[in-house]
């Protein structure tokens, strides 16, 4: 698979993890592999051990609790927008990060907008797949499109009133 360039930690990097589709069933040969949650579970006992194992999350899939050990364990967890209007996706990084506790990659690709990059990061997403039309380089800029922040999120839990 070729590489692809997307934006990790307000930089633009390329990666070469491939993402496997929701109806395949049986995991494919290869290295780097972002595999579907259901299909992960599935096979779970056959790639416990493997580093080059990942997951992603479609926007109807949520973190199970009795799999919060073994999510940790994971270099890197996506989530699917499978439109730019459906908001589930901040709802599971900000669970990933606050409640199960999650500090490796979270990925977000999709109908991803560029307006919701500062917002995605907020909720504790650290790299982006964007459109192929979209200018990385610039992107980027939309990580900070705010300076400050009148609620709490990931990146800043106290409320401005609190820190004032």
């Amino acid at each position: 698979m070729p590489e692809q360039r997307i934006i990790k930690d307000g930089t633009v990097v390329t990666s070469n993890w491939q993402q496997i589709e929701k109806d395949v069933t049986d995991i494919p040969q290869g290295e780097q592999l972002m595999l579907p949650y259901a299909l992960w579970k599935t096979h779970y006992e056959s790639v416990k051990d493997r580093k080059d194992i990942a997951i992603w999350f479609d926007s109807e899939d949520f973190p199970e609790t009795e799999w919060t050990e073994q999510l940790q364990k994971l270099p890197l967890i996506a989530i699917h927008f499978p439109i730019f209007t459906d908001g589930r996706g901040f709802t599971t990084a900000r669970m990933l990060r606050q409640r199960f506790n999650y500090t490796g990659d979270i990925r977000v690709f999709g109908h991803v907008l560029r307006e919701q990059m500062c917002y995605l990061k907020r909720c504790g997403v650290s790299s982006f797949v964007l459109a192929e039309h979209i200018n990385l380089e610039e992107a980027v800029e939309s990580l900070n499109d705010f300076t400050e922040y009148y609620q709490c999120s990931v990146d800043q839990p106290q409320p401005l009133f609190r820190r004032m």
